[in-house]
């Protein structure tokens, strides 16, 4: 009896399931990489923009010294002296009683009220070569219009001291000044500082 040949098995083919799993897996890969790279970067940016807005704060303390000297040499403080150049006694950007808002009204960015309000009155300092910082101040006496119902201090009584016959003395009233610093930086960094000051 003749036996009948059992053909061989041919190995079964490879169908390329290995591959796709493979290329799925590099393209999720690939992915989380960019997302990586994008958190990382994200990161940088946003602690290059804090270093520049600390350092614009830290040079409005600039505008503030200067604002102070401004006053301190302006005799006429019943009178406005406000506009570009010129110098202390000309121009150091001061209003002897700002009759507008002295504040941003609700809902107002301290820019739009700083371009609607102060601009007019600023004076802008030489730019700092180290920081790229431009500082502009404006000086506002806390009156509400020109010397009149003035925000001061009270008069004080026994903190001055006595007269020649034991009475007290009262201290001489104080009216305050606020000084109003914007910094623009570098990036579209722009800061403000503000101080009051009482002479």
């Amino acid at each position: 009896m003749l036996r009948r040949k059992q053909p061989t098995q041919l190995p079964k083919r490879e169908r390329g399931m290995v591959l796709l799993i493979a290329l799925i897996v590099l393209v999720a890969m690939t992915l989380g990489g960019i997302a990586l790279v994008r958190s990382v970067s994200t990161a940088s940016v946003i602690a290059g923009n804090l270093a520049f807005q600390q350092s614009a704060t830290l040079t409005g303390d600039a505008g503030v010294e200067t604002a102070l000297t401004a006053l301190n040499n302006y005799a006429a403080l019943n009178a406005d002296s406000s506009g570009q150049g010129g110098g202390i006694g000309y121009s150091n950007g001061y209003q002897a009683g700002n009759q507008a808002a002295q504040s941003p009204v609700a809902g107002q960015s301290w820019d739009a009220y700083w371009n609607a309000t102060l601009r007019n009155y600023a004076v802008d300092l030489p730019i700092d070569a180290n920081t790229g910082n431009q500082v502009s101040y404006v000086i506002d006496r806390l009156c509400q219009s020109g010397g009149v119902n003035c925000y001061a201090s009270p008069l004080v009584p026994a903190l001055c001291g006595n007269d020649s016959e034991g009475s007290p003395l009262k201290c001489p009233s104080l009216t305050f000044y606020r000084i109003t610093s914007r910094i623009a930086g570098p990036r579209g960094t722009v800061s403000y500082v503000q101080a009051i000051y009482s002479k």
